[in-house]
């Protein structure tokens, strides 16, 4: 018996999900979406801007993860903790009014990148944050970019949760 080597499945898995990102920025328009993909500079995250609220991103945040079958490993309270130490590492700015950092995995997905490569265990689990800053009536919402190769399948999971995140 000969088991097809697990980088051609996950080849194949990644050529039937991933969407690419052209440029610098693309604009993404769905039913009623409308937001703006940012690549930021150094190439290392993608992030989209929405009017949407900050409780309207988290809530359809945790809906789209959720409605896969995926479980909130855990929150981030990002925001608040900057916010409460801020005095204690003498600063003086603040940097959100919210922000937080949602946890979690996919057990099929993460086996598929791992039996490509087991140290992509790097990547687990995977972090979706949203943020508002001072002042701001804009949310953003992003994820670390992945490396080429068999983590896209990852990063297209994430873009796919973000976007449905903010659907209005």
């Amino acid at each position: 018996m000969t088991k097809t080597p697990a980088i051609r499945t996950t080849g194949r898995h990644i050529g039937r999900y991933i969407s690419a990102l052209s440029g610098a920025a693309a604009v993404v328009t769905m039913t009623g979406l409308s937001a703006m993909a940012e690549q930021s500079e150094d190439a290392h995250m993608v992030s989209y801007q929405t009017n949407l609220s900050f409780d309207d991103v988290t809530f359809g945040l945790e809906s789209a993860i959720t409605d896969r079958g995926l479980v909130v490993d855990h929150v981030s309270h990002v925001g608040e903790m900057l916010e409460r130490t801020r005095a204690d590492v003498g600063s003086d700015i603040v940097l959100f009014e919210q922000a937080e950092v949602y946890s979690f995995c996919s057990a099929s997905l993460s086996r598929d990148v791992m039996e490509a490569n087991p140290m992509n265990i790097t990547f687990c689990p995977y972090d979706i944050f949203v943020a508002q800053e001072p002042g701001s009536d804009t949310t953003t919402i992003g994820f670390r970019a992945f490396p080429e190769g068999e983590m896209q399948l990852i990063q297209t999971l994430l873009n796919d949760i973000v976007l449905e995140a903010i659907e209005e």
